[in-house]
């Protein structure tokens, strides 16, 4: 910038005095030069002092926020002719970066927004209901022994449904803020499971569905939580026989190598459509709404086994075909038997 003005400075003197009279073309170019080279010096002075001095200040500023704020965004090469370059892409890189929390910030918002308005209505559907049939009691119905039993025995359903939405409510914001902490240890995943299928034997009973857990020669030892395991194939097990029509069939199943088992939970139910496969993991997400409620669940189930997988390095996978059933899996890594690892 300097030298292009110093040159233009430098034509203008020579265009003047070659009006002049008596102006030979030596003096001239000695004119020219000596005009060229103040002019230079000067302009680079003015420059250095008053522009470059406050573009090097943003620099340094710049060079801050980089290691602060923008420390995860490739640097560009500026151009050497264009002093405000570097500034310009710093400058245009912050704003992308701030463009992008604020979008982050909004739907870290809407999420929230949904979110307790979805807790309030799953807390105020069990509240309500165990609120009607107290009333009803204490408006008279109380001296009936068997509407009283019977509204006693509805609304302590009502409560119990509460209570499980509080605790896995718990569950998840304790697991979320890394207050639940996994406790890895060699435990026996068939085993585990066997322990899970007997809890649920009742219940499949009732809806004539059959529980079926795969044989293994030899023991399944894998390095993981017992506790929070249990939870996953527990709220998978439930997940499956809920919405398992009478007399279907709830399978668990096993695929093993020599680094990691696979534990597959199948059932015979309604399926998925392929629309809803990407937000079943949601808190309170359901298919259908209505039909979900009338079948039990608190609705964060499988929002509690993707958060206890995840913390066990892995995640859960579905496959699942309208009207044919449903598959959950999930990898956890394999380890030896004692009796394996001796031979």
């Amino acid at each position: 910038m300097a030298l292009l003005l110093a040159v233009t400075i430098a034509i203008v003197t020579a265009l003047f005095l070659s009006l002049v009279e008596g102006v030979g073309r030596q003096a001239l170019l000695v004119a020219s030069i000596i005009s060229f080279s103040v002019s230079y010096l000067l302009i680079f002075v003015v420059l250095e002092f008053l522009i470059f001095r406050e573009i090097n200040k943003i620099y340094k500023l710049m060079g801050k926020l980089r290691k602060k704020e923008l420390s995860g965004i490739r640097k560009e090469k500026s151009g050497a002719l264009n002093p405000l370059e570097k500034i310009n892409e710093e400058i245009f890189a912050f704003a992308a970066l701030k463009q992008k929390e604020i979008d982050e910030l909004k739907k870290l918002e809407a999420f929230r927004k949904e979110f307790i308005a979805d807790v309030s209505h799953e807390l105020k559907t069990p509240i309500f209901a165990a609120q009607g049939f107290v009333h009803t009691l204490l408006d008279g119905a109380v001296n009936d022994k068997t509407v009283r039993t019977k509204f006693l025995k509805k609304a302590a359903k009502s409560l119990d449904g509460l209570d499980a939405l509080v605790q896995d409510l718990l569950t998840l914001s304790q697991i979320e803020t890394g207050d639940i902490k996994m406790h890895f240890e060699q435990i026996d995943i068939h085993k585990l499971c066997h322990e899970v299928i007997d809890q649920f034997e009742e219940k499949a009973a009732k809806k004539h569905i059959k529980l079926h857990l795969d044989g293994h020669p030899n023991k399944l030892f894998v390095l993981a939580d017992w506790q929070r395991i249990t939870q996953v194939i527990t709220n998978l097990i439930s997940n499956a026989i809920n919405y398992t029509a009478d007399g279907g069939e709830v399978r668990i199943q096993f695929e093993t190598s020599k680094k990691s088992i696979i534990t597959i939970v199948k059932d015979t139910g309604e399926g998925i459509p392929v629309a809803h496969l990407n937000r079943i993991f949601e808190r309170f997400y359901r298919v259908e709404k209505s039909r979900s409620r009338e079948k039990g669940g608190t609705g964060l189930g499988l929002a509690i086994v993707k958060h206890i997988l995840e913390g066990h390095g892995t995640k859960a996978e579905v496959e699942s075909e309208v009207g044919v059933g449903s598959s959950f899996s999930f990898r956890l890594p394999r380890i030896k038997a004692e009796e394996e690892a001796e031979e």
